[in-house]
């Protein structure tokens, strides 16, 4: 199960932090990303992180201003956005894929219900 938080409305250059909790998955050999769908566009990769090594993978629209990061020990992932524009507004989602890391949302089985976020 994934549990998206953190969402809300916030003015040009603001920042916000989204959490990801993550239950019922074992082991450290899988990836969770951040993935965002604004109304009447493709859901779009932002952020990704590998479970057992920590890498991470941006998007080039959000490079420089947003941060993945995680908490192992409270299985939880967060994205710290900085700098937002209203092109970031979106219903920002969390998925799980087995393997390594991939900014393409038909790579992932497992999401959640998502949060919103709104740049105006």
């Amino acid at each position: 199960q994934l549990v998206e938080s953190g969402g809300g409305l916030v003015q040009p250059g603001g920042s916000l932090r989204l959490s990801c909790a993550a239950s019922g998955y074992t082991g450290s050999t899988y990836c969770l990303g951040w993935f965002r769908q604004a109304p009447g566009k493709e859901r779009e990769g932002v952020a990704a992180i590998y479970r057992g090594g920590g890498g991470t993978y941006y998007a080039d629209s959000v490079k420089g201003r947003f941060t993945i990061s995680q908490n192992n020990a409270r299985n939880t992932v967060y994205l710290q956005m900085n700098s937002l524009k209203p092109d970031d507004t979106g219903t920002y989602y969390c998925a799980l894929r087995r393997g390594v890391c991939y900014l393409r949302h038909y790579w992932y089985k497992n999401w959640g219900q998502g949060t919103q976020v709104t740049v105006s």
